[in-house]
């Protein structure tokens, strides 16, 4: 089996956790499966040569940790934050300086798009609800999709808009009242 067959394979299994995530009632449950999810998106993109999305992944994985044992770690310090914060924006610079991505064009908005949308995941994980979560991940989302789409990434690209119905299908069975 090629490589690339191989790496759309863990893409497959990776969409399949992120999506089930968001159909968690309770935060540890989505944080979880997005653990798991983050772990086999690291392996596809650094198996696809996309260094920014397996560097964010890859640090997406320790952060899913932290926010799962979140009174081990004391994770609502706003320190996490700021520290995962400042590791993708190194992660960022790595695909310049490390992975050397020329710095030209539209490359450095693009690459900055998932940067921000894991920003967003990592305020989201200092919320207390699942409700919260899926909030924050009608943002991040969509910048990971529009990364995808510019990158042409069939796998991630079918994987957001999944996120997208799924979160929006976790809104409506969770979190809107219904009107009787």
């Amino acid at each position: 089996m090629e490589p690339e067959t191989i790496a759309q394979v863990i893409g497959i299994f990776a969409m399949t956790m992120n999506c089930l995530s968001f159909q968690c009632k309770q935060k540890k449950q989505i944080l979880a499966f997005q653990l798991c999810g983050s772990a086999l998106f690291a392996v596809n993109f650094f198996m696809l040569g996309a260094f920014a999305g397996g560097l964010l992944n890859a640090i997406g994985i320790f952060r899913a940790i932290v926010y799962m044992k979140e009174q081990t770690f004391r994770a609502k310090h706003v320190a996490w934050v700021y520290g995962f914060g400042a590791l993708f924006v190194l992660s960022y610079v790595a695909v310049f300086t490390l992975f050397e991505k020329p710095f030209v064009g539209w490359t450095p908005v693009v690459e900055l798009l998932p940067v921000i949308a894991m920003i967003l995941t990592t305020v989201s994980f200092r919320c207390n609800d699942a409700k919260s979560v899926r909030f924050y991940g009608l943002f991040s989302s969509p910048l990971w999709l529009t990364y995808n789409i510019i990158c042409f990434s069939v796998g991630a690209i079918i994987c957001e808009v999944l996120n997208l119905v799924s979160i929006v299908v976790g809104i409506l069975r969770y979190d809107v009242k219904s009107v009787r």
